[in-house]
């Protein structure tokens, strides 16, 4: 019964877009219209700047670690929390307030793996950070992470995760063909920090 309401919990708080809220909140553009069309953190950041682009930074990766660590004091350990790990994240991508249009997931992935295993949520971070800073590519930084987190969680022995942050990485790649096509063609947009 934990793991069933810690899914719901997890899903309808994954659902909840921080992109729009902040958009929302601050007068600003709605990100589903406007740049990219993607209700996510970069988006937001290159059309309206750092600071609402931290917002959504910020909350999204929040909500992932808070639908993991809620399911754990509900009483939800091992793959079963790894589990709560990619149902917030299909929330964010594909979120029931807002007709199953969201995100890519990559901010709730790392806030999720955040509280799966703290050690390997700041070293995603600190990876996500030095490839964007290096090549100015946020997509290429969040398949780096996506990419890295499996691998991370097996080098920390941490395995009874590995499989559900694999799922996690599927949805990301999936998320972000396109950004792969304009990286592979050389028409990917860089950002600026």
């Amino acid at each position: 019964m934990g793991f069933v309401i810690s899914a719901i919990i997890a899903y309808l708080l994954g659902s909840v877009s921080c992109a729009i809220l902040v958009a929302k909140y601050c007068k600003l553009p709605d990100p589903r219209d406007h740049g990219s069309g993607n209700p996510g953190t970069t988006n937001v950041w290159r059309m309206s700047g750092r600071q609402a682009g931290l917002y959504v930074l910020l909350g999204d990766g929040l909500k992932g670690t808070l639908a993991v660590l809620v399911a754990h004091w509900i009483g939800v350990h091992g793959i079963a929390l790894g589990l709560i790990a990619l149902i917030v994240v299909i929330g964010h991508i594909f979120p029931v307030y807002f007709k199953w249009k969201g995100g890519k997931g990559v901010a709730t992935a790392a806030g999720a793996i955040l509280g799966l295993s703290f050690w390997v949520g700041l070293l995603l971070i600190a990876t996500w950070i030095i490839v964007a800073a290096i090549f100015r590519y946020a997509s290429l930084a969040s398949l780096t992470l996506s990419v890295a987190a499996p691998i991370y969680l097996l080098i920390a022995h941490d395995t009874r995760y590995v499989f559900p942050v694999f799922l996690i990485t599927i949805l990301i790649i999936w998320k972000h063909w396109d950004n792969i096509e304009k990286l592979r063609k050389g028409t990917e947009s860089k950002i600026n920090f």
